[in-house]
């Protein structure tokens, strides 16, 4: 439950600020880096609150099973056991009453735009100063919803759309197959997973590279993160 912010005036009496403060929040990613980043923000903007950890989505769910209510769920947008908004949507019909802000590298309009229509009470970058982290925070936790600033930038918009297109031309076998590089899969867990030999993986890879008109691999990861394709 959230608590209000109490400081005393000159005069010695207990003031109230109308800071609503939250008790207790779930942080939601698959790095724990990132996890000890949002951590430390709450520790010096909300230092009398409870944080509690997952890297997944079964181990969010499972902890709010076990833990009860919280006052707000941070997720990551790109954690393993989800696709795209699956893990927000999954949270949104468990818990309907909790706000979850989405949590991302990734800041593709229409990502941002799809989040909030699932009913996610905010969108954060991850690239965003640790004083505008928590600005948005506080804004959801007082009940707003916080949406970031994005370049309306033509040139972006159709690097954007280039991007799509590119991906667009894959096979639907190659776009398997970039997905799992987004995921940082190597050729032969790649093989593995699709029951390919390493050849056919080889030559799927050369194939997505040939199509986005990249010299490697991790420049065609960096491309699909750019509009947030997951495969």
């Amino acid at each position: 439950m959230f608590a209000t912010a109490m400081t005393e005036n000159n005069m010695g009496e207990t003031a109230n600020t109308d800071r609503v403060l939250p008790d207790r929040v779930l942080i939601v990613d698959d790095h724990s880096l990132v996890r000890d980043g949002l951590r430390s923000i709450f520790d010096d903007a909300f230092p009398t609150c409870e944080i509690l950890e997952a890297d997944s989505l079964e181990a969010a769910l499972r902890t709010l099973d076990e833990n009860g209510d919280v006052d707000l769920v941070l997720l990551d947008l790109n954690i393993p056991d989800v696709s795209h908004l699956s893990g927000l949507e999954s949270l949104r019909d468990r818990f309907p009453a909790t706000p979850v802000v989405m949590v991302s590298g990734v800041t593709d309009r229409n990502v941002v735009r799809d989040a909030l229509a699932a009913g996610a009470a905010g969108f954060v970058p991850k690239s965003l100063k640790r004083a505008a982290i928590v600005e948005a925070l506080e804004l959801v936790i007082s009940g707003e919803i916080y949406m970031p600033e994005l370049e309306c930038d033509e040139t972006v918009a159709a690097e954007e759309e280039m991007i799509r297109a590119r991906i667009e031309s894959l096979t639907p076998q190659q776009r398997v197959v970039l997905g799992h590089l987004v995921a940082g899969r190597l050729n032969k867990q790649i093989a593995y997973e699709l029951d390919v030999s390493m050849t056919t993986v080889k030559a799927h890879v050369s194939a997505i590279l040939q199509k986005m008109n990249v010299f490697s691999r991790t420049q065609a990861v960096i491309m699909a993160g750019k509009v947030g394709f997951r495969g």
